[in-house]
């Protein structure tokens, strides 16, 4: 079979009702675009034969592929273990419950693509799922943290190749700041309008006890973009901030000492605790650093070997 140019990832969990229609309506956009495609599923742990599903209609399409897991696992795995299948240039994930309709939004992605963008995300238009207040209020708050200036960053999205493979491992429920990882390492985003259409099967596998997790997401994602590469910044500014307030007490308490001939005994153990508090931060940035400079080691490492692994592989396919 020969590498295919689009690859389709769509992570399903109990979504056996849409399976069919989600393969006729890709195999539509395949033709509409007289490209070679595959379409992944990632039946992720579904009882109610979704992967079944997947594999009948397998002999009529051949270009269709099913990854399964034995128990469910959440979506950032499903993409981790899709995103690692792909073979095509451009990758395009979709939801498998047909609120997004693989004829009109593969082409649209993929024509943004082709315009020059690395990262296109989908613009839901006439969303009305009562997650609205919601939603705006997440892509509100990421565009302030992030700088990611897209309307929707938690929808439908398409990836040139090289956006996937530069992507760091994947965590939580880190799916939903894909956009924003992209971004911070210098990949064009944009967007395009999609139509949102309701649900007709199943139930939604997301609901509002989802919010808090994803706040506290947001901000690991956020530090982590800001201080991974120069972690002493961070702990640095701590341990700095925490000495000068230490200093400025026993400043206080010194001149009450000398000129007052008294002392506050209270203060003065919250200013020994402070001097000490800020001494762990320098330690613990210090420790930090050396943590990222062997990371750093060990990624310069891992390239030399794949470089080297690639070389051997084009080396062999010249000798036959």
């Amino acid at each position: 079979m020969s590498t295919p140019i689009l690859s389709v990832l769509i992570p399903a969990y109990n979504e056996a009702a849409t399976v069919e229609e989600l393969v006729e309506r890709t195999a539509r956009a395949f033709q509409q675009l007289g490209v070679s495609g595959e379409l992944i599923f990632v039946d992720d742990g579904s009882t109610d034969g979704t992967g079944q599903k997947v594999a009948a209609l397998q002999p009529r399409y051949p270009w269709v592929r099913l990854i399964r897991h034995r128990r469910n696992r959440g979506l950032t795995v499903a993409l981790q273990h899709g995103f690692a299948a792909a073979r095509g240039d451009f990758i395009i994930f979709l939801p498998a419950d047909l609120e997004s309709h693989p004829d009109e939004d593969i082409p649209r992605l993929y024509q943004k693509l082709l315009e020059g963008y690395d990262v296109v995300s989908g613009w839901r238009q006439g969303r009305a799922d009562g997650k609205v207040v919601a939603s705006a209020i997440y892509n509100t708050v990421s565009r302030w943290l992030f700088d990611v200036q897209v309307h929707d960053a938690n929808w439908i999205k398409g990836f040139r190749r090289e956006v996937i493979q530069a992507l760091p491992p994947l965590r939580s429920d880190w799916h939903r700041f894909l956009l924003h990882i992209a971004a911070d390492q210098g990949w064009r985003v944009g967007e395009v309008p999609t139509q949102w259409y309701p649900r007709r099967a199943g139930r939604s596998h997301y609901g509002f006890a989802r919010i808090p997790v994803s706040f506290l997401d947001v901000l690991v994602i956020r530090f982590l973009l800001t201080f991974s590469q120069a972690p002493m910044r961070f702990f640095g500014g701590l341990g700095l901030a925490s000495l000068v307030v230490s200093g400025v007490i026993f400043t206080y308490l010194a001149y009450l000492w000398f000129v007052h001939d008294t002392q506050r005994r209270p203060i003065f153990w919250m200013a020994l605790g402070l001097g000490l508090a800020g001494l762990l931060f320098f330690l613990v940035g210090f420790l930090a650093e050396l943590i990222v400079a062997q990371g750093d080691r060990l990624s310069e490492l891992e390239q030399k070997l794949d470089a080297l692994a690639q070389n051997q592989h084009a080396a062999g396919k010249d000798e036959a």
